[in-house]
């Protein structure tokens, strides 16, 4: 059990882009819990979406459907690794990613537990989509103290994302 607690400690102590101030572990994308019942539903509605398509001769949506159904079967068997989170002086870690503040742009927390516990990161460069970083078991006002000298909160920003939202309602 030490040995553990000394490696989570030593693993955190390895983040090398400055000093830490609030560290974590998280999952990489929010793991779903699925049922039969959810399998045959999403079988049923993929054959038929897939049926349609080669009915209508849209073959460009078939591929998307099958593309779709590829995916998620990668990602029900790959399950969600825990990767390392953390708020440093310079910037955001998560996983192997480093965002350094002069790129994020805001910051928002969305934190209704148990479903959804989500900080938000919103950056400069329009190309770049808004980063979801689950807060699972850390204090949400410990990280948003941390961000708040480096970066903006968007207090306009409420509730988790719609993607998460649809995520984890439909078990994607």
């Amino acid at each position: 059990m030490a040995k553990e607690k000394q490696q989570k400690e030593s693993e955190h102590e390895e983040i090398d882009v400055g000093i830490v101030i609030a560290a974590w572990d998280a999952f990489e994308f929010a793991p779903a819990e699925r049922s039969k019942q959810w399998y045959i539903i999403a079988g049923a509605v993929g054959l038929f979406m897939l049926l349609y398509a080669l009915f209508t001769a849209n073959f460009v949506f078939a591929l998307i459907v099958v593309m779709f159904a590829v995916i998620m079967l990668i990602q029900d068997i790959k399950k969600p690794e825990q990767v390392k989170a953390a708020v440093t002086n310079l910037g955001v870690v998560f996983g192997q990613a480093f965002y350094p503040f002069d790129e994020i742009k805001d910051f928002s927390i969305a934190y209704n537990p148990p479903d959804v516990k989500y900080l938000y990161i919103g950056f400069q460069s329009r190309i770049k989509p808004m980063l979801s970083i689950p807060l699972e078991n850390v204090n949400p006002n410990k990280v948003r103290e941390a961000l708040l000298p480096y970066v903006f909160e968007n207090l306009k920003r409420e509730g988790e994302s719609l993607t998460d939202s649809l995520r984890r309602v439909y078990k994607l």
